[in-house]
């Protein structure tokens, strides 16, 4: 080499090497790139590969750390996931952010007793972050540690009382706390002109939580049309993962006019992001003849509410009946503490008060509206108290209209 280039070309490489370093992406440009590959894209390999890049420019950098296990746990590279955690909470054993990420990844993989030791760890250090205690409710309740999970959701509900995932999941967990409830409730409807005697309805229930889900017996008694009847019915609701669950239901009765001979329903439920459930099913009557009813609904909580609109479809020779639905509950404490409003047009399968309303033929499709409320309150955890009013303006025949008042009572004790 010509010693003297040797400067010139010393003086190049430092040049050359300056202004690569400020033309090169740095770590958190890297990581906005990732988390737009991921996020945007769904493109989770191109997401790794720059949040490896960006880990090479700053090791310690926990935020794209925690971020690459977690796409690693998306793309099911479970081991790598783990890897990155476990890195992150080497040196920093307070990172309450790679907690909740860790221990996520062992719940939603059926190894909850890992996760409740990792989230008890996180908590530690962060006693009220509420992701963390939501989630140690959520281990508690699949360990079946009803109680300890109820007092977790309590404590998070104390510090963000409009947590609605907290209230939902509460709802959950006070069913399965509580392993048996029997309960009673008494219906009265009164009709301004389509019947001159009222209609009173009374229902008896029994409930058990098992390992499948929740059954649920009961035996209705109604007087109408100046008769008596006793219906038998049985709802099941079946666990099948995190996510869905089902509603099967049957019922059987001696007395066809006052309920239906037959009935039957199933509808399969989703727990979706964001709060939201759906669901989508059928119900099925039989009085003289077969009746189908097809139904879906979606729901969202938001805050201390819950919405929720449901519509059923009943096919016939030249038409099809709609119902619909928009109910409105706001949460004043746990799950069975609320006030509802219910707007609605049509006749709901689901009502016993209405359903042998919908054995009046195919040849015209009746319409009705109605409007109801209801007020439930849970005392010492275990007992529940409900109040229901309605109010319905229907078509009883041909262009022929009244209105019926329905006041209900009910009390519902679990143990």
């Amino acid at each position: 080499m010509n010693l003297k280039l040797y400067p010139l070309i010393l003086l190049f490489s430092v040049v050359f090497c300056a202004v690569n370093a400020q033309t090169a992406p740095s770590s958190d440009e890297l990581f906005q790139q990732a988390r737009a590959a991921a996020f945007n894209q769904k493109d989770y390999k191109k997401a790794i590969e720059l949040s490896n890049q960006a880990l090479i420019k700053s090791p310690d950098y926990g935020d794209i750390r925690i971020f690459l296990g977690r796409v690693y746990t998306w793309s099911g590279k479970l081991d790598s996931a783990r890897a990155q955690f476990k890195l992150v909470l080497s040196k920093h054993p307070d990172n309450d952010d790679a907690s909740l990420a860790f221990g996520s990844l062992e719940y939603w993989n059926n190894n909850s007793p890992l996760a409740l030791q990792l989230v008890n760890e996180g908590l530690k250090y962060h006693q009220n972050a509420k992701d963390l205690l939501l989630l140690k409710a959520k281990v508690l309740n699949d360990l079946k540690q009803y109680s300890d999970a109820s007092n977790t959701i309590d404590t998070l509900l104390k510090s963000d009382p409009t947590n609605t995932e907290a209230h939902a999941l509460d709802e959950r967990v006070k069913d399965n706390a509580a392993k048996n409830k029997i309960g009673v409730s008494y219906d009265y409807i009164h009709f301004d002109k389509q019947f001159n005697a009222p209609w009173q309805l009374v229902s008896l229930e029994y409930g058990r939580q098992t390992d499948i889900g929740s059954i649920i017996g009961y035996v209705n008694y109604a007087n109408r049309f100046n008769s008596n009847g006793v219906q038998y019915e049985i709802d099941v609701y079946p666990h099948i993962s995190k996510t869905f669950y089902a509603y099967i239901s049957g019922g059987y009765a001696s007395n066809v006019g006052v309920f239906p001979k037959y009935r039957a329903g199933f509808s399969l439920y989703a727990n979706l992001p964001a709060s939201f459930e759906a669901d989508a099913g059928f119900r099925h009557l039989y009085f003289t003849g077969d009746t189908w009813i097809f139904t879906a609904s979606i729901g969202k909580y938001y805050s201390n509410f819950w919405f929720n609109f449901r519509t059923y479809l009943t096919p016939s020779n030249s038409t099809i009946s709609q119902s619909y639905s928009l109910h409105v509950r706001y949460y004043t404490g746990g799950a069975d503490d609320y006030f509802s409003l219910g707007l609605g047009t049509g006749i709901s399968p689901d009502d016993p008060k209405n359903v042998v309303l919908l054995n009046n033929g195919n040849n015209y499709k009746l319409r009705s509206n109605n409007i109801s409320a209801a007020f439930w309150h849970s005392f010492k955890r275990l007992n529940i108290f409900f109040l229901t009013a309605s109010l319905d303006h229907q078509e009883y025949q041909f262009q022929t209209w009244g209105n019926q008042l329905d006041l209900g009572i009910g009390y519902i004790r679990r143990f």
